[in-house]
């Protein structure tokens, strides 16, 4: 599993003032988690959590397109 610093690096965290709440950073993750393992389904309500505690636009394509992921 990755630490924290990575973690700060892939949401672009730190960057503005109360950019890394938990809840947002922990929805990312799971977002992240969700399609890699495939739960599609779960993605909706996982980025629904994550805007609402902050998480921008770039921020969920960046883990909706990442190339690294097999679609």
């Amino acid at each position: 599993m990755a630490n924290l610093t990575q973690a700060r690096q892939w949401f672009h965290i730190g960057r503005k003032k109360n950019n890394g709440h938990p809840v947002k950073v922990s929805a990312l993750w799971a977002l992240k988690e969700a399609l890699m393992q495939e739960r599609y389904e779960d993605c909706r309500e996982i980025i629904a959590i994550a805007k609402e505690f902050g998480a921008g636009e770039q921020e969920i394509y960046y883990l909706l397109e990442d190339p690294r992921r097999k679609p």
